[in-house]
């Protein structure tokens, strides 16, 4: 059985390791710069973001990082589901799915209208847990981003 419950700081340095087995996963090994210090600090100061830890037999197994986003066309917050994670030697035992409907559970208790997440079209196992759960891929929209020169310049500095 899964246990979900929410990470502490004593979490962090297991949350950054998994953040980095993540960007393996999503072949971006060097994409990381992220430290436990800016972590703690996100989770716990600025409360900018949340997490949920996984564990079996209470051995850390997955987590899921997420933070409110906005719907300005339902007037409500919602979930944005930022990381999810399951050690190989876990997965395919539902504990990616149980972490999903414990946040499905906080989306209707803070009364939002939305959960939501974005997939690597060539995810297709995730995307297939997705789909089986009820989820619906929102294929005519395109994440758009600006990050590092190009913030700056739009900035203006």
């Amino acid at each position: 059985m899964t246990d979900i419950r929410l990470a502490t700081r004593s979490d962090v340095p297991q949350i950054l390791a998994y953040v980095r087995e993540l960007a393996e996963f999503e072949r971006e090994p060097d994409a990381v710069v992220a430290t436990e210090a800016l972590l703690e600090n996100a989770l716990f100061e600025e409360c900018s973001a949340e997490a949920l830890m996984a564990e079996v037999d209470s051995a850390p197994v997955g987590f899921a990082l997420f933070f409110h986003n906005f719907s300005t066309w339902e007037g409500k917050k919602g979930i944005y589901l930022e990381d999810l994670y399951v050690t190989p030697s876990a997965r395919g035992q539902g504990v990616g799915t149980a972490l999903l409907s414990h946040l499905a559970g906080i989306a209707l208790d803070r009364e939002c209208a939305r959960f939501e997440w974005a997939v690597l079209d060539w995810n297709q196992p995730a995307i297939d847990v997705y789909r089986k759960i009820g989820a619906v891929g929102m294929d005519e929209w395109r994440i758009q981003r600006l990050s590092g020169d190009a913030l700056k310049k739009l900035a203006g500095r």
